[in-house]
């Protein structure tokens, strides 16, 4: 029924992934190492399928992926040293082989799509791995040793700066007081000033009082001492001094003696 059908494959034309095992290589210092596993996510686009069986085979990957990658993993080995590969430029591998995958096949128009690589850690001699295990570990313990300083500074500076918060609050806090005693200070005097003005008013004003009374009582005295006032007080003074005694009974109150004195007064009188 079908003449012209000599053979017949299925061709996976959605993603699938690729696995390449154990793929040795050398290093450009020439220690010997293995890949043991590169996974290639890619797919075969429907329209190139025909072409690409016609030219490449029904095993087209085993040239333009497996076969590739065997090539560009030793090319990439060949050019580094070991501590290039297996951790300065390891996280370089990935991205470097797709690329390489890819250029290849558009090159040649073979339709595959490289989507991604996976390339997992070499293996490499136990007694290197060892040494970089060593080293690994003691960087730990530098990195460990350099994080307690840092936490040690940062909690240093951070005392520092609190420490220096807590002065300057302190001195701040100090000169608000003392501002504050000056002002006292300052209003104590003021009040101190304004109680001795007060006190020195009064003063002032008593004296002025006093002294008003005083030169009012002169100008009083002045114009009373006139000779006629004089006069007057000078018979109020007599005239208080002087005592008049009436009646037949006035030798008897004032004694004998005075009584006979008055009458030899009276007879040499006669």
């Amino acid at each position: 029924m079908y003449p012209f059908v000599t053979r017949m494959h299925q061709v996976q034309v959605t993603v699938q992934t690729d696995q390449v095992l154990d793929i040795p290589c050398g290093t450009r210092g020439g220690v010997m190492i293995t890949f043991d596993k590169v996974e290639v996510v890619n797919v075969l686009k429907k329209d190139h399928v025909l072409a690409t069986v016609r030219n490449f085979g029904i095993n087209y990957d085993k040239t333009w992926i497996f076969d590739k990658i065997h090539h560009e993993i030793n090319q990439f080995c060949s050019q580094h040293s070991l501590q290039d590969v297996y951790i300065e430029k390891f996280s370089t591998v990935d991205d470097r082989i797709r690329e390489a995958l890819q250029e290849d096949c558009t090159k040649w128009d073979t339709g595959i799509d490289i989507v991604a690589v996976r390339v997992t850690k070499p293996r490499i001699p136990d007694v290197i791995r060892r040494n970089y295990e060593e080293m690994e570990a003691q960087k730990t313990q530098l990195m460990i040793a350099a994080e307690k300083q840092r936490v040690v500074e940062k909690e240093a500076d951070t005392e520092k700066r609190r420490a220096k918060i807590e002065a300057e609050k302190m001195a701040e806090v100090s000169i608000i007081k003392k501002r504050q005693e000056i002002m006292e200070q300052e209003a104590a005097r003021n009040i101190s000033h304004i109680r001795d003005e007060m006190h020195r008013a009064r003063e002032k004003a008593f004296a002025d009082a006093e002294a008003y009374r005083i030169v009012q009582e002169a100008e009083a005295n002045e114009q009373l001492l006139t000779p006629e006032f004089l006069e007057y007080q000078r018979y109020l003074i007599v005239s208080n001094r002087t005592k008049t005694f009436f009646g037949g009974s006035v030798d008897a109150m004032l004694g004998p003696g005075v009584a006979s004195s008055k009458q030899e007064v009276r007879s040499g009188g006669g």
